[in-house]
């Protein structure tokens, strides 16, 4: 499932740390489809720079050789060199649109699969590395930052391409006419064309902070969006507006530092072009009263000088463009060189029979990045077909045992098996195939009953999904929606209740048929009858099949075969409800007074 590298990096950051030239390599590899084709688009590049010094040779031919020929004017010559002018126009035409489109179509298809693999990596990355990473930081690497790049490849890049031509061109031609005026146009611009390394050093500089700021500021807007109901019910918009306005004014004060350096080069540029101009009119005047420079050679100049100017103004912008380009090329590497920790062996993994799963944890140690062990050492076996409820206080490490199993992620030491097969070594398809969790709160798409239900086996008919409600015994509350399994849920499931999108995520689950039903027992905001039924549905659901429930309810942990109790990382007891019970003083004794106390107030 994850995408392959050419090399492998360690943080999110890996890629922000190459220069320029390096970025572009490993861009292409990851988009070869930029490559396609290269050297016609740059052949086409070169005869539509080539074209940009017709007009200069003609009016230098027609001026010298044409109207002020030795015998007088020779209106064919003037005539034959408007048509050779014109079709050579057209031909630079013809060439500058080929290789525009070119460059679009391959630029396009390459950052489509550059976008197609950022995407996809995101989601093989292990949740702890998405943790740290803020949700809009990751949103803006896959959409804006590849937009930045698109852009520049199809536009600054086409740019760049014809003013180098262009520029190199001018420079031969201004060579042939008059080496001294060509030395006095490079003398012009030497200042500028020296400090361009620096300026692009202090530019990419900066705009790696200004991309960095839009993620900032991305995930300052969505989460609030996201959690507009809590920030209304707590009175803290004001509070809020404020994150957003401190983001917003994060991102105005890089962007303006990154545009000073701008500013500085476009200003340096404009008074390279003014000495350029002005030591051209002055030296070529003097040039043409020696007789060294013919009117239409000092009129043909003064058009290379445009030509060999207008690129060098642009580029400072293109500068820019490139800077905040390969920013956001290596924030999008950052990504894929980050390396996906949870791999999947592909085909040559491990599959799984079918059948109830039994599960053993082999000296379990799990620990998060810079804190103390969550689980310690643990070793235990549950069989085939059991019922399992983990009990412990909040913090003890029992919802990290949901995560291991399900291979959200992999213990530090220690191995989880499943059938006697580690979990590192199964493929993934079979794995997801066999085990599935219910989280506490059933996340739902934007999207229809069905359509969510489906996610649990994606070929499934409506035939059998009214079916699965019938064996779970949802059936009459799915008919009770406004338009059945084509009820729409609304962001995230907003439109329905919070018992409502667990009764989904069951009906998804039993649709997926699982072997090894892993449950994270949701009971928040949920009305009695809701309750019930989910009682009901999950009784069914755990039917002939192995199930491990983080349990928050007294009766999940008396119904079930066997209790698991830990405490501050460790399995401290196991057993049957009703053996633990009447250990007096024991972990479980104490969680179960607790229990029975809050269900007596209530």
């Amino acid at each position: 499932m994850s995408s392959t590298a050419p090399t492998a990096g360690t943080r999110m950051d890996t890629g922000e740390d190459i220069g320029a030239i390096a970025t572009i390599r490993l861009g292409m590899q990851y988009s070869p489809e930029l490559r396609e084709g290269l050297r016609v688009t740059l052949l086409l590049a070169v005869i539509a720079s080539c074209g940009q010094i017709v007009v200069p040779i003609a009016v230098q031919q027609t001026l010298d050789r044409g109207l002020n020929a030795p015998g007088g004017p020779r209106l064919d010559f003037v005539l034959w060199m408007g048509v050779l002018a014109a079709l050579a126009i057209a031909v630079t035409s013809w060439a500058s649109y080929a290789m525009t489109r070119r460059l679009f179509t391959t630029s396009e298809r390459g950052l489509a699969t550059l976008r197609t693999k950022a995407f996809r990596h995101v989601h093989d990355l292990p949740l702890l590395t998405q943790n740290t990473e803020r949700r809009g930081a990751l949103v803006s690497r896959v959409t804006t930052d590849v937009d930045q790049v698109s852009q520049f490849l199809v536009f600054g890049g086409l740019i760049f391409v014809v003013s180098i031509g262009q520029m190199l061109v001018a420079t031969v031609l201004m060579l042939v006419y008059s080496w001294q005026l060509a030395a006095v146009v490079w003398l012009a611009f030497a200042p500028l064309f020296l400090s361009i390394r620096w300026f692009q050093k202090k530019l990419s500089a900066a705009y790696t902070v200004v991309r960095h700021q839009v993620g900032v500021l991305l995930g300052a807007i969505s989460e609030p969006v996201v959690g507009a109901a809590v920030v209304r019910s707590n009175g803290v918009e004001a509070r809020t507006q404020a994150r957003i306005d401190t983001a917003i004014q994060d991102w105005q004060d890089a962007y303006i530092h990154a545009q000073k350096f701008t500013v500085t080069s476009f200003s340096l540029g404009g008074l390279s072009a003014g000495l350029a101009n002005a030591g051209v009119i002055v030296i070529g005047v003097l040039l043409g009263f020696t007789g060294d420079m013919t009117p239409g050679k000092v009129l043909a100049f003064a058009f290379l000088v445009t030509l060999f100017v207008g690129p060098v103004q642009m580029g400072t912008q293109i500068l820019t463009d490139a800077q905040n380009a390969i920013s956001s090329w290596r924030r999008v590497l950052g990504i894929l060189e980050t390396p996906a920790d949870l791999v999947d062996p592909g085909p040559d993994g491990e599959q799984l029979p079918r059948g109830a799963i039994d599960v053993r944890f082999a000296d379990v140690t799990f620990s998060y990045p810079g804190g103390p062990p969550v689980l310690r050492d643990v070793d235990l076996t549950i069989g085939a077909g059991t019922r399992v409820a983990i009990v412990g206080e909040t913090g003890s490490g029992k919802s990290t045992f949901a995560k291991l199993l399900t291979r959200l992620m992999d213990p530090g030491d220690g191995a989880v098996l499943l059938d006697g097969v580690d979990v590192r070594r199964i493929d993934a398809r079979s794995l997801r195939r066999s085990v599935v969790l219910v989280p506490q709160e059933g996340f739902l798409f934007d999207d229809t009953v069905a359509a969510n239900v489906r996610y649990g086996k994606l070929d499934a008919t409506e035939d059998e999904i009214l079916a699965s409600a019938v064996e779970l015994g949802i059936d009459d509350w799915l008919s009770g929606l406004p338009r059945g399994l084509h009820t729409a849920v609304g962001q995230r499931g907003e439109s329905l209740s919070a018992g409502e999108r667990q009764l989904v995520a069951l009906l998804r689950a039993h649709l997926a048929d699982p072997d090894l039903l892993v449950l994270d027992e949701a009971t928040s905001a949920v009305d009695p009858a809701l309750e019930m039924q989910i009682g009901r549905a999950l009784e069914r659901l755990m039917q002939s099949r192995t199930s491990v429930t983080i349990a928050h309810r007294l009766s999940t942990a008396e119904s079930a075969d066997e209790v698991i109790v830990v405490d501050k990382g460790r399995v401290v007891q196991r057993g049957p409800h009703g053996e633990l019970v009447t250990q007096a003083g024991s972990v479980y004794a104490g969680l179960h007074a607790s229990w029975v106390a809050q269900h007596s107030r209530a």
